[in-house]
């Protein structure tokens, strides 16, 4: 299989980690970044401001100039902010060739519109196919060469398929899947329910709470997935149940982390970027207009704008009319 030219927009943790996984397997790989000390780095092997104390071996030919990024390119995975990724595919439009695949690696939903980042992406660039990649991933993890499981979605099942078998590599095995609704609500749920978690974490409030949290969450997830047309499979696999299990569990996760800063009652401003904070509020409102039951996701939106407290939260949860399980 002869290598492909991949283009990463993005020169965070996830961007730099993704880019020496299309490395490693075999690519060859630009990154584009907007910081110039960033882009510096990265070309020598190393990324202090997002992957400190880690060094990584050489060969991506990092840039900040768009155009170069995109020339020739073969295949571009957008892992920038969710809530910019319509500025910058609307900066990406005059530089892409047609049927050149887009590759979506932020988890989110947009916070103004209530759109899928896949919906974003087709409405700007409606000639270039959409996938996404998502699963229980660490950047420091994928950065250092660990073992780990991802999946791949798109629409198109050859398309996502064509795509991981090019994506895996000796320590990245990727899955593929046409479930790409299913992928994408999975990752961009599972971070309002990290935060939810960190914030019973850092509360103090046991590990008994904590694991009855996450388990109601991805009943949450799956009743809101439902709603969109995600299979239930999807949601049990990798880039659901699996992410959720990896991002309500430790603090590498930034909405787990931002969570227990907001149940210590931890000064949250200048906290690095947490997707869940933004996709909290816009997820109430879907379940709020859909007519679902998600009232974990309501609470942590409520304890976000500062509405009700950690305790306040959690006696409403508690207090809630008593039902069956499988409800």
């Amino acid at each position: 299989m002869s290598a492909y030219k991949v283009t990463v927009l993005g020169g965070g943790a996830w961007g730099t980690a993704l880019a020496l996984a299309m490395l490693r397997a075999g690519h060859a790989v630009t990154l584009w970044a907007r910081d110039t000390d960033s882009v510096t780095a990265i070309a020598k092997g190393t990324n202090p401001r997002y992957l400190a104390g880690i060094v990584f071996e050489t060969g991506i030919a990092a840039t900040t100039d768009l155009a170069q990024a995109l020339a020739g390119t073969d295949c571009v995975l957008v892992v920038t902010p969710a809530q910019a990724l319509r500025s910058v595919l609307t900066e990406v439009k005059p530089h892409i060739a047609d049927d050149v695949p887009l590759v979506l690696c932020a988890k989110g939903i947009e916070r103004d519109t209530g759109r899928l980042l896949s919906d974003i992406s087709s409405a700007i660039l409606p000639d270039n196919p959409v996938a996404a990649l998502s699963g229980p991933s660490f950047a420091t993890d994928v950065s250092r060469g660990l073992p780990t499981a991802v999946v791949v979605a798109a629409e198109d099942e050859a398309l996502a398929s064509a795509l991981a078998v090019r994506f895996s590599a000796a320590n990245l095995r990727c899955y593929s899947s046409d479930d790409l609704i299913g992928v994408e609500i999975g990752g961009a749920l599972k971070n309002v329910f990290a935060i939810a978690a960190g914030a019973v974490t850092g509360a103090g409030l046991g590990a008994s709470a904590q694991a009855a949290l996450v388990t109601r969450g991805f009943v949450e997830l799956r009743r809101i997935g439902a709603a969109f047309g995600a299979r239930p499979e999807t949601l049990m696999g990798l880039s659901g149940l699996g992410d959720l299990m990896l991002t309500c569990s430790s603090v590498q996760s930034r909405n787990f982390a931002y969570g227990v800063a907001l149940g210590k009652g931890e000064e949250l401003a200048g906290r690095p970027l947490a997707e869940g904070v933004a996709t909290a509020h816009i997820a109430a409102c879907i379940a709020r207009e859909r007519g679902l039951d998600a009232p974990i996701i309501e609470a942590v939106a409520a304890l976000l704008d500062n509405a009700i407290t950690i305790n306040e939260a959690v006696a409403g949860l508690m207090t809630r009319p008593l039902r069956a399980e499988a409800d």
